[in-house]
């Protein structure tokens, strides 16, 4: 009998700039807070804001022996965000993994506190990530992966390898599973989809077992995706708690529908 919920992904399952955001501890007002509510299951919330989808699988991966009872819920995020194992320090994640996005980079700083300007306690948790990841050698490293390295084509890749990576370890563990995502760039160039790149892509996108997704429209439109084409009210960055409320109305059969199946 399933009785649990544990979520994973990046701020828009912590539920960073909803109504009850502490930046400490996960929102209840988050899509996977009120899915357990509606549920009646007891809720667990791995996410963290920024993590991208390697941290996302990483960190069910980490909990993978204490996972009973329970289903799993995620929505991956942006592909473009990468998750390293870096020299030890202090401030990291476990004292080593760290989460690296496009924000980290110096020459998108100014920019970044442009779009952030109106809110003092993003601002605030920008500028202390910011100051951590220089101490712990993050900043460089996040400048020369963006200017160097990083690529669309390696990180859809990567991405769909992290989503196939953990379907595969929750199938073989008998562990049920609900899928969705925030932003249809993990699967749609514009209009045209993105496993008709080439062979490897496409054999790749076949191991995908969509039949455990939930898409909030056409071309696998994503949450934050939607939220804006219905024009819910944002924060700075994020649709804020009635978007979630709504969305979790949109969701509530394909979640029935597995759980159901367990």
């Amino acid at each position: 009998m399933i009785n649990n919920l544990l979520a994973s992904g990046c701020s828009f399952t912590f539920g960073n700039e909803l109504s009850d955001d502490n930046g400490k501890t996960p929102s209840e007002f988050s899509w996977s807070a009120l899915l357990g509510k509606k549920f009646n299951l007891s809720y667990t919330c791995l996410a963290k804001g920024g993590l991208g989808n390697s941290g996302i699988s990483r960190k069910i991966l980490k909990n993978i022996d204490t996972i009973k009872n329970t289903i799993v819920v995620v929505m991956w995020t942006f592909p473009s965000r990468y998750d390293w194992a870096m020299p030890r320090s202090k401030y990291l994640e476990d004292t080593r993994w760290a989460t690296i996005t496009p924000w980290d980079t110096t020459y998108n700083e100014k920019e970044v506190l442009e779009k952030i300007a109106n809110n003092d306690h993003v601002i605030k948790d920008f500028k202390d990530r910011r100051k951590e990841y220089r101490e712990a050698g993050v900043t460089d490293f996040a400048d020369a992966l963006y200017r160097y390295a990083a690529n669309n084509y390696f990180e859809i890749y990567n991405s769909w390898k992290e989503i196939v990576f953990l379907q595969n370890i929750l199938e073989k563990n008998k562990i049920p599973f609900f899928f969705t995502l925030a932003d249809n760039t993990l699967f749609f160039d514009k209009f045209t989809p993105l496993q008709e790149n080439d062979r490897l892509l496409s054999n790749l996108y076949q191991q995908i077992n969509f039949d455990r997704w939930f898409f909030f429209g056409e071309r696998m439109m994503g949450f934050d995706q939607w939220a804006h084409l219905n024009d819910y009210e944002r924060a700075t960055t994020h649709p804020l708690d009635l978007a979630h409320h709504d969305a979790v109305q949109l969701m509530e059969n394909k979640f029935k529908q597995i759980i159901e199946g367990a």
